[in-house]
């Protein structure tokens, strides 16, 4: 495994302290310089991992006086604030941030080395091609995305626990047969209106949250019976809202408290313009109570009916018998493809592409 950079440990064991209340909501951490010399590492390499934790919503600087932990511990149990109910309705469009990024991603789409993966594919796997897909897709494609998220999301699981799938309604569909009907399904207002339509057109029971700027209002989560909660953390269609460190865990200790899932929509956050991308939910609880749902259609184009789902460690293989009578719903050849490019480097180069361009504005 590559060795990770000294600014990503030094952040990754500073976030563990403000988590788990070394540090906590209103202290000041230590000057760079002492935090330099305490762990033995250069100036830079203390300021940026002090502009990750920033970036995340765990700390502030204020000027001429330092860094501040803003993470809130107790924020679950934190009072309704009537002044972080942006009023937002169902039927608001807002701005389209599921097509804010569209144009850049397709200029700089690597068409004539997508074309090449292609080539190559129908070359050398021959008649695999031909060959039916295992039931939660192929071998090749879900080894090759274990990689690729454990390189670019700190998402660390085994090839078993991805489901590949014809994009990401039809993953939400199959979310209904894992986890069933019997539970309300808690959705962010406003939300991606297919979200609703295929949950209740597999008969599930939705409950719809209202939004505050950080995410669903605290008095909301308390209010639903919901055993089941649809969120989309990082920049939230229409609203554009992106939960910050605070929020992300106070869902992860609903979850916890109700003994409910979370089904995590990431469909956005690879073209994130922050330095680091953003810790997903899954990342922060792999193991019990988060289904990450991602697909191709923005990183790669709308065409590409192509998406995975991640289940949480210690329910995988529950779930996955409950729909284990489905078949794969994405041709072998696509997956082959999609393997391929990713394994040559290809993906990950088209992606930090688009991510120059976009701070360049």
């Amino acid at each position: 495994m590559k060795k990770q950079p000294s600014y990503l440990k030094l952040y990754s064991k500073l976030r563990e302290q403000i988590t788990s209340g070394v540090y906590s909501a209103g202290d000041r951490l230590p000057s760079k310089r002492t935090a330099a010399d305490n762990e033995n590492v250069s100036v830079i390499t203390v300021e940026h991992a002090f502009s990750l934790l920033e970036e995340e919503g765990y700390i502030e600087t204020r000027e001429r006086s330092g860094c501040y932990v803003i993470y809130q511990r107790d924020h679950f149990f934190a009072p309704p604030d009537p002044a972080a109910d942006l009023s937002l309705s169902r039927t608001d469009t807002g701005s389209s941030a599921r097509g804010v990024f569209s144009s850049a991603g397709n200029s700089l789409f690597p068409f004539p080395t997508f074309a090449r993966v292609m080539r190559k594919v129908l070359t050398e796997y021959g008649e695999q091609i031909l060959t039916k897909s295992d039931p939660f897709g192929t071998g090749e494609l879900r080894e090759v995305l274990a990689g690729y998220l454990a390189r670019s999301r700190n998402i660390y699981v085994a090839p078993d626990q991805l489901i590949i799938g014809a994009g990401a309604e039809y993953l939400y569909s199959l979310v209904v047969q894992m986890i069933g009907r019997d539970r309300i399904y808690g959705l962010e207002d406003p939300s991606y209106e297919k979200i609703r339509k295929v949950y209740g057109a597999n008969g599930a029971v939705c409950d719809f949250l209202r939004m505050g700027e950080e995410g669903i209002l605290s008095e909301e989560l308390i209010r639903t019976e919901a055993g089941v909660l649809h969120v989309t953390p990082f920049r939230s269609f229409p609203s554009g809202i992106t939960a910050g460190a605070s929020k992300r865990r106070e869902y992860l200790e609903w979850a916890r408290m109700r003994k409910a899932y979370i089904i995590e929509d990431d469909y956005d956050s690879e073209f994130t313009l922050n330095s680091k991308t953003v810790d997903t939910l899954f990342s922060l609880e792999p193991d019990d109570s988060v289904l990450y749902i991602n697909t191709f259609s923005r990183t790669i184009a709308p065409s590409m009916r192509l998406g995975y789902m991640i289940l949480p460690k210690n329910c995988c293989e529950e779930l996955k018998e409950k729909i284990s009578f489905y078949s794969c719903t994405v041709p072998v050849f696509e997956q082959y493809v999609l393997a391929e490019f990713i394994r040559s480097g290809e993906f990950e180069r088209h992606i930090n592409r688009v991510r120059r361009q976009l701070r360049r504005g």
